[in-house]
């Protein structure tokens, strides 16, 4: 009974895990006007950025994947713990988004004020979100929410007309962002000099970030459904 409960758990594990295979943001530009060869380099930065973050979450997911192989080969020998179990298992759903969780970190508001004067343009678009989540990971973030849908691996931040979609939900200004991690850091990495702040605020959007002890970031609550990709076992070919 102990190994059957102790496989399960492992199963659940890499199924956790490989949601995170398929880590990338889709993004998608649609009827928000002709692009500058400097807006342009802007946003080649930023998917550039994207792609460093998933090869990260790549390399943290093999990681776990070799401590589960671990776990394998003690739980055969009759030596493998399952408080250690428990707390890897939580962390693996508190990487894939899928448990609320709670710690110190920044609240951040984003409004067009005179959203409703804009006939046929938005001040804020999608790849001002895309800049905010790309800056926030790359200072650590552990959790991050957008108008309280979580960030993960699946998330879609893209524009749709006047509104920006983010996990198939439409949402116009004020845009709140939660997220979890050092608030200094992740505060100054926004704020530095020629950053992200700064640029949107010259755009005219009203910009604000408080440090909080406490924050809670609910969990993602939308389907994942993975039809094509599944695990490799060690040993198959690929």
């Amino acid at each position: 009974m102990k190994n059957i409960k102790m496989h399960m758990a492992i199963g659940i594990v890499c199924m956790v895990l490989g949601i995170m295979v398929a880590i990338q943001f889709r993004t998608v530009k649609q009827g928000i006007g002709p692009v500058t060869e400097y807006r342009a380099r802007e946003i080649a930065t930023q998917l550039k950025k994207v792609k460093e973050e998933r090869d990260s979450l790549i390399t943290l997911k093999n990681e776990y994947e070799k401590k589960i192989n671990e776990y394998e080969d003690a739980e055969a020998q009759g030596n493998i713990s399952s408080r250690i179990m428990k707390s890897e298992l939580e962390k693996a759903r508190i990487i894939a988004g899928l448990v609320d969780v709670e710690g110190p970190g920044l609240t951040i508001l984003l409004d067009d004020l005179k959203f409703f004067e804009h006939y046929n343009y938005n001040i804020i678009d999608y790849t001002d979100l895309l800049e905010f989540i790309n800056e926030l990971n790359s200072a650590g973030a552990e959790a991050i929410s957008i108008n309280d849908q979580r960030v993960i691996s699946t998330t879609e931040i893209r524009q749709a007309g006047l509104h920006i979609n983010i996990n198939t939900e439409k949402f116009a200004p004020p845009f709140s962002i939660k997220v979890i991690g050092e608030p200094k850091t992740l505060e100054a990495s926004l704020r530095m000099r020629g950053g992200v702040a700064e640029r949107l605020e010259s755009k005219g959007i009203a910009i604000s970030i408080t440090q909080q002890q406490s924050v809670t970031i609910t969990k993602y609550n939308g389907i994942i459904d993975k039809k094509y990709s599944k695990a490799v076992k060690e040993g198959e070919s690929k």
